[in-house]
């Protein structure tokens, strides 16, 4: 009897630890980002599309590509005290098409396998990706200065 009890009370106070916020080291913050870098692989593909983005990663893109570019082999600056930012140029010398871009995906360098999609909008506008100018033309530069990914749960 005294073993089930205390078998209950220690389920009991695991259980009871998930309901509070659960906080990370900047250490463990620092490898979950890192992990993304890790996961999608070298020379990522980013593209950004027209609309809405689907329902997650894995549901097939949507809308008009707008702009197609190959990231360098390490994409990524080592994750920093929580966040993960964009390392080298990116950049589409010539966008595929004269439209507005809604959201973007980074895929593995196969340019099919998406590993992470958000939101695109102008600069102010809390996209997860904002350019300056978000109406792009066809033939036009696109570059990506600024991309922070930030971890959460500090």
């Amino acid at each position: 009897m005294f073993k089930k009890l205390s078998t209950i009370g220690l389920v009991l106070a695991l259980v009871l630890s998930q309901v509070g916020a659960v906080q990370f080291s900047v250490a463990v913050r620092n490898a979950r980002l890192d992990a993304i870098e890790t996961a999608i692989g070298t020379a990522a593909v980013l593209k950004g599309w027209t609309g809405s983005a689907p329902a997650n990663c894995a549901a097939a893109d949507t809308g008009t590509l707008v702009f197609n570019m190959t990231l360098p082999s390490d994409w990524m600056n080592a994750a920093s005290g929580g966040t993960k930012t964009l390392l080298g140029v990116w950049q589409d010398t010539s966008a595929d098409s004269t439209n507005t871009p809604g959201y973007f995906r980074i895929y593995s360098s196969d340019g099919t396998t998406c590993g992470k999609q958000g939101t695109v909008t102008a600069t102010g506008g809390g996209g997860d990706l904002t350019l300056d100018d978000v109406t792009i033309d066809a033939g036009q530069q696109v570059t990506i200065t600024t991309y922070t990914l930030t971890e959460g749960n500090s």
